[in-house]
């Protein structure tokens, strides 16, 4: 594959962004700090429900808050001052036979610090939020986007303003670079294979206009806002405070999988890309960052020009690495013969995506104990046909998620004949089989691996044994 960004798609793309933002920085986040299905937003001290590639602080992790991430020792991207946390899920390919491998990100997650508007705030301690929505499987606005300045009534609203903060921005730098936002689904395989060699990157713009008061909600969402054209413009009543807009950019090397039968699927189980989103959990020291919104206004956008900031090399910060907890060590988040890692259910829409299990019950997989599953569901999926099929979980009972509750339970006995042994003989024929598996996997130049092929099966040696057991049983 050709390098992420040529200097002539580089010129154009600054061009692009100067035209959009008074001001901004580019953070390169050029390697994942990790990759596991942990989400401490979602699912706070536990295990998260789908795959999320992670950048930022070392301290990362399913208890992860301000404090922790601030606390922590290094971060995977550019600037060491930024401790923060970014994460979003990732993309898979599915092949025919049900197996999804991990597509490979070119260049990790470059986060831009957009300064449009007048006093920005500085992100506050303890801050955090959520942009998108995982359950969405539709887009029912207008295809392409009319001219901004048409914009009313419905078009307006944060639920069509959040989905057209979403783009799929298709990859050819032998042709001139489709504008940000351009479209907000995920293209089709065919198109991918055809009108994409370099790629596609996945675009998230966060809300920027906030509450002024509230750090967090309930949902994540609820405290901040999105101005009316997206990126900028007018801040909605109540959520009239400036904070930095934050746009999530991750090239995802599509291509390599051009020719194969399958399908792209995001971790959640979508296929549509319209649930795709991103979460932001702050990590810097709010003085420090007041001071590069105030400062660091170069129009260039490298953080090489804004004297704040201490920087790292890529290679440093690609030994920035959190610690993975024990109960995930063994999933491989890179290749699964199953289905989509956590056993996440397809959900094709266009109707609203189901949970399958609440965060409470993906907390007690923390524990190594399995939640019951029960057979009654007011709204269960409908999963693809060769998917995994998912559990609904009954968790209404459930109040500590690291503890098992102890139950009485009134016991009666009941006195019955004692069994009469049997000896029986029989010959047993087994089959033996033996396969090899064979794996391919790809590093980077560090030597980190980035994906493994599916495997190659062949069969080395079939044999037939049989033998006579015996068997005791009572009658």
């Amino acid at each position: 594959m050709k390098p992420p960004i040529s200097l002539q798609t580089a010129f154009a793309a600054l061009i692009t962004w100067a035209a959009q933002a008074e001001a901004f920085w580019r953070l390169p986040c050029r390697a994942q700090s990790g990759i596991a299905r942990l989400d401490p937003l979602q699912a706070f001290g536990g295990i998260g429900s789908h795959v999320h590639l992670i950048f930022g602080s070392d301290n990362f992790g399913p208890g992860a808050d301000n404090a922790q991430l601030m606390a922590g020792s290094c971060t995977s991207c550019g600037v060491k001052e930024d401790l923060s946390a970014y994460w979003t899920p990732a993309l898979y390919f599915r092949y025919t036979n049900g197996t999804t491998a991990l597509v490979e990100t070119v260049g990790g997650m470059l986060v831009y610090y957009l300064l449009n508007g007048d006093n920005i705030k500085a992100f506050p301690q303890n801050f955090r939020m959520i942009a998108g929505d995982q359950y969405l499987r539709d887009f029912p606005w207008p295809v392409p986007d009319p001219d901004k300045s048409s914009w009313s009534g419905d078009q307006v609203s944060q639920l069509a303003l959040s989905q057209k903060a979403l783009g799929f921005n298709c990859l050819n730098y032998k042709k001139a670079p489709e504008p940000s936002l351009y479209r907000h689904t995920m293209p089709s395989k065919q198109f991918l294979d055809e009108n994409c060699p370099d790629g596609l990157r996945l675009e998230l713009m966060f809300p920027s206009c906030w509450d002024g008061k509230n750090t967090d909600s309930d949902d994540h969402k609820s405290h901040v806002a999105y101005p009316s054209l997206v990126m900028d413009g007018t801040c909605p009543e109540g959520f009239e405070t400036r904070l930095p807009g934050l746009f999530f950019e991750t090239i995802v090397n599509t291509y390599a999988f051009k020719d194969e039968e399958g399908e792209f699927i995001f971790s959640t189980g979508d296929p549509t890309g319209c649930g795709y989103h991103g979460d932001f959990m702050q990590g810097w020291n709010p003085d420090t960052l007041q001071q590069a919104v105030d400062t660091c206004t170069n129009l260039s956008g490298k953080v090489e020009d804004c004297p704040v900031f201490t920087l790292q090399s890529d290679n440093e910060a690609s030994q920035c690495k959190f610690e993975v907890p024990d109960v995930l060590n063994s999933e491989n988040v890179l290749l699964d013969l199953a289905g989509l890692p956590g056993k996440v259910p397809i959900q094709r829409g266009p109707e609203r995506a189901t949970k399958y299990a609440d965060d409470l019950a993906r907390t007690w997989v923390m524990s190594g104990l399995e939640p019951t599953t029960t057979s009654t569901s007011t709204s269960t999926p409908t999963p693809d046909s060769t998917a995994p099929v998912a559990h609904i979980v009954d968790t209404s009972n459930i109040r500590q998620p690291f503890h098992a509750q102890a139950v009485n339970v009134a016991q009666t006995t009941t006195n019955t004949p004692e069994p009469t042994p049997t000896t029986i003989e029989e010959e047993v024929v087994y089959n033996i089989v033996k396969v090899d598996k064979t794996y391919v996997v790809l590093c980077d130049d560090n030597g980190a691996p980035t994906i493994t092929m599916p495997p190659t099966f062949s069969t080395v040696t079939t044999l037939t044994s049989t033998s006579t057991t015996t068997k005791t049983t009572m009658v």
